[in-house]
């Protein structure tokens, strides 16, 4: 089985319905491509001045202006729509950074809420505080699809192989992204890669690529990569899509010849044999 898949690279800003006018031409785009599986990036619908921006337009789950309009449109593309990250709220009154998948007759099949939050200082006085408007998600998600499991993540998160471990089998991985452009351009391509290579999975990775409205430079890049760690497509700077065919028997190839996933040693098998040291 094949299947024709898409990443969508953007450069969003502070306005909401500008946000969403570019997204929608681009998943267009993707559809004319003939892509059925479409990731868009985080943070896709706004990138604020600050991140409290993002509160005031933050929504009850399952209930809101961005997730109606993501509903709409893999309805009206006739496409399984990840929709990278938008902000719903959380009861401390911070709110989830939630990923979610919609089917082609707009029904929403799954919701993630991002784990792991970008709390770091980077080298120049780069700082972020991820932490104090969005609360941790706890729970992976892994959602079927026609073309098997698909297991979802958020930006951060990419730097936890434990986390796809626990997707261990799925076909399917995506990673929507506002990588930093210092960390993107330290890391991105090589944990994507891994996380590929590691998990003989497809990954589909969507990033934000340009310099933002409120200062922010974010790195691009976004790519599809085969279960090989083979870059099958693959975006520079700027808005755009990038499409390539995932081919499932040759995923299989991959796992039969190299059956890496089934010689995993149990955790618990690891702590038995240094117990015995």
């Amino acid at each position: 089985m094949k299947v024709q898949v898409a990443v969508v690279q953007m450069v969003s800003s502070e306005l909401l319905a500008d946000n969403l006018a570019h997204a929608e031409s681009l998943l267009a785009q993707a559809a004319m491509g003939g892509a059925q599986l479409v990731l868009l990036p985080e943070n896709f619908a706004l990138m604020g001045r600050d991140e409290k921006t993002k509160l005031a337009i933050m929504e009850m789950g399952g209930d809101g202006p961005i997730q109606s309009w993501l509903a709409a449109q893999a309805q009206r593309l006739s496409l399984w729509l990840v929709g990278g990250s938008i902000p719903l709220a959380a009861p401390d009154g911070r709110c989830y950074a939630a990923c979610l998948v919609f089917d082609p007759a707009g029904q929403c099949q799954a919701r993630y809420d991002k784990i792991h939050l970008f709390d770091v200082d980077l080298a120049g006085g780069e700082s972020y505080r991820e932490s104090r408007t969005v609360a941790p998600g706890s729970t992976p998600v892994a959602v079927t699809t026609p073309w098997g499991q698909l297991g979802l993540s958020v930006c951060y998160d990419l730097r936890f192989p434990e986390l796809y471990r626990s997707y261990a089998g799925a076909e399917l991985l995506v990673v929507p992204s506002a990588f930093t452009q210092q960390t993107g351009a330290a890391h991105w391509e090589c944990l994507l890669r891994a996380r590929a290579i590691e998990n003989q999975a497809y990954v589909l990775a969507a990033d934000q690529g340009g310099l933002h409205q409120n200062g922010r430079q974010t790195f691009g890049g976004s790519m599809i990569i085969d279960p090989w760690g083979q870059v099958l497509a693959r975006l520079d700077q700027g808005e755009g899509v990038a499409l390539a065919q995932v081919d499932m028997e040759f995923l299989r190839r991959c796992r039969s010849n190299l059956p890496a996933l089934q010689h995993r040693r149990r955790r618990q098998a690891f702590c038995d044999a240094y117990q015995e040291i």
